[in-house]
């Protein structure tokens, strides 16, 4: 009677597993060599002000201010100099490690994500310290004073076990109220925190989504299973958005949950066979979004693609049809 009734619930559930639509497709529309980052690895855009804004995990003393007067964008560097990064619970083999990576590649700090508010304040995440430097307009960076409790909180969920799968987005909210965290993966995961009278808390938890698990790569890959990531993070609008390069796709989530409410694929685009990278290189890192549409910059990791480019690509998506909000 049991084998019965699962042949015809399999029954039911395989056509509508199969009638499930595709997603959206974004259109690309333009795409841009960026000039002038020596060291490349772009990791985080950010439309701070007049400008996009841009940084590269291998450069711990620099953001870019990306002059997009032409197709090919020239990076104009701002140097910085971070104060000591607070020491936050992570396990001495974790630092240690991230240590003499930043010895061989550069990039002690490995910023991961740049974000910024009305204000104009820079927020970097660092992935080797788990910490959030800002940096003022017109004043010296400083290191927020997050709570260590959230990365205790997120090793409990299961993040921030594995080297170089630590903090890898940062988000925050024009007011400078609200600051969001993205767990690369192992599992990936979101926290929030919340900044009340300038001191930084968990309200009711660090820790909004910690999910593990792997899923299919796009067709164009072969549908080949690999881990569920998140590798760049965005505000807009009072949504959420993820940048999901194994899936290469962006996705709108809930800002007080994570819950994933809708998705939208930019592998066509991505995966043509002109931009196609040696295999592990040439991933979507960056992630900015506004009304007309998205920022996403890519990390070549110094490597040159099919038609020969080898410098950061930054693409423009159009926002798609019905707007980033629409439900349909």
């Amino acid at each position: 009677m049991r084998r019965l009734l699962g042949a015809l619930l399999l029954a039911v559930a395989t056509p509508l597993l199969a009638e499930t639509p595709p997603l959206e497709e974004l259109r690309l529309g333009s795409e841009h060599p960026v000039d002038g980052m020596a060291a490349g690895n772009l990791s985080g855009l950010a439309w701070c002000g007049d400008a996009l804004w841009a940084v590269s995990d291998r450069e711990d003393d620099r953001l870019y201010r990306l002059d997009t007067s032409a197709d090919v964008w020239q990076a104009e560097a701002e140097h910085f100099l971070a104060p000591p990064a607070p020491v936050m619970p992570l396990p001495w083999g974790l630092r240690m490690r991230a240590w003499m990576a930043g010895l061989v590649r550069g990039g002690h700090l490995d910023f991961e994500g740049l974000s910024c508010d009305a204000l104009g304040n820079r927020y970097l995440v660092s992935e080797t310290h788990a910490a959030v430097l800002q940096i003022p307009p017109a004043a010296d960076p400083l290191w927020l004073p997050l709570p260590e409790g959230m990365v205790r909180q997120a090793r409990a969920s299961g993040m921030l076990l594995h080297f170089n799968a630590l903090f890898e987005g940062v988000a925050i909210d024009p007011a400078g109220e609200r600051l969001w965290l993205a767990a690369e993966k192992q599992r990936r995961g979101l926290v929030v925190l919340h900044n009340r009278r300038s001191t930084w808390r968990c309200d009711g938890g660090c820790v909004i989504l910690s999910e593990g698990g792997t899923e299919a790569s796009p067709a164009q890959l072969g549908g080949a299973q690999a881990p569920r990531d998140f590798s760049g993070l965005a505000f807009h609008n009072e949504k959420l958005f993820t940048l999901e390069r194994q899936a290469h796709r962006i996705c709108r989530r809930q800002p007080a949950s994570g819950d994933a409410e809708r998705c939208w694929s930019f592998a066509e685009a991505a995966l043509a066979d002109e931009r196609r990278y040696p295999l592990s290189y040439g991933v979507a890192e960056a992630l900015w979004v506004d009304e007309k549409g998205a920022w996403v910059g890519v990390d070549n990791g110094g490597h040159a693609r099919a038609d020969g480019e080898q410098r950061p690509v930054v693409w423009r998506f159009d926002a798609p049809a019905g707007g980033w909000g629409s439900t349909r």
